[in-house]
């Protein structure tokens, strides 16, 4: 098994005969993602793919039971088809949607909390396990270049993923599962709140985070690392380093606040935890090694 997707886990997408839903459904399956059905309000008995599509979430799951919601939702639309989704018992919900308002953030984290479910995103490309399934809009040539393997991979950056992806399998090693949080300063799931996972899963050997300036999710790891909640290796790098100090930057994620938030804080706190950080993403592959050794 690997992490929040595998070859067996049934998805259904949510607007699925959108301009986005349609395409990245497309490539979901051709990258082995059981998708089982679509729901597209007044589209019920036509099909995208091969896919049925219903009105709705839980008139399709009477039909075709799904694990794993793929929201292509826009952010107006979001907060609704989330609790559709709880409503509908599904427990794994993953939303790219950018821009979606700070209040309703909160209330689909609270809403999901509540129900023992997860939510990915929103603001992610989504998660992969290379030769198993996709949720999300990673491109589909990204097999050939995220080559399956042992090293599980969390980020909350999408400009440094391929990046630091690429220099992991330069490294000689592959990924088991790659889960983008999203770059949101409210994401629907933490760092620390998949830990558990990739320390249960035998197909992760190590683990490598991208993080960012802002927000505390990297002290988080690093204080699960010091309670032994996850014992496994663990290199980091964290983007931001030339930022000017007290100057906020890049997306809603980016703020510094209550004494945490520094790229020099976060390094500290994982080094001290045990963790390994890189300086720039082509020292990833050899912290790797190290950290394997």
């Amino acid at each position: 098994m690997s992490v929040f997707i595998d070859r067996d886990t049934t998805v259904e997408v949510q607007g699925a005969t959108g301009r986005e839903g349609s395409y990245w459904l497309k490539h979901m399956k051709e990258m082995g993602t059981n998708v089982v059905f679509g729901v597209t309000p007044g589209k019920e008995g036509q099909d995208v793919e091969g896919v049925p599509l219903f009105h709705s979430v839980r008139r399709g799951m009477r039909e075709h039971p799904a694990e794993l919601a793929m929201l292509f939702v826009p952010p107006r639309f979001t907060k609704d088809a989330v609790f559709e989704t709880l409503d509908a018992g599904i427990k794994k919900i993953v939303t790219i949607a950018e821009g979606i308002p700070l209040h309703e953030l909160i209330q689909i984290r609270k809403a999901a909390l509540s129900s023992g479910a997860m939510v990915i995103g929103g603001n992610t490309s989504g998660i992969i396990s290379p030769g198993k399934g996709m949720a999300g809009c990673i491109p589909y040539w990204i097999e050939r270049v995220y080559k399956k393997g042992n090293i599980g991979i969390m980020t909350r950056s999408g400009s440094l993923t391929n990046e630091v992806t690429a220099e992991v399998v330069k490294g000689g090693f592959g990924i088991s599962t790659l889960i983008g949080v999203g770059g949101d300063s409210i994401p629907g799931t933490r760092f620390a709140e998949l830990l558990p996972q990739y320390e249960q899963d035998p197909e992760t050997k190590a683990l490598v985070i991208i993080g960012e300036l802002g927000g505390s999710m990297e002290e988080e790891v690093a204080e699960a690392m010091e309670a032994k909640i996850f014992t496994k290796p663990l290199v980091a790098f964290i983007g931001g380093r030339t930022a000017p100090e007290g100057k906020r930057m890049g997306h809603a994620g980016a703020i510094v606040s209550g004494g945490k938030g520094s790229v020099q804080g976060k390094v500290a706190a994982l080094e001290k935890a045990g963790g390994l950080t890189a300086a720039k993403p082509s020292q990833v592959g050899g912290l790797l090694k190290t950290a394997l050794a």
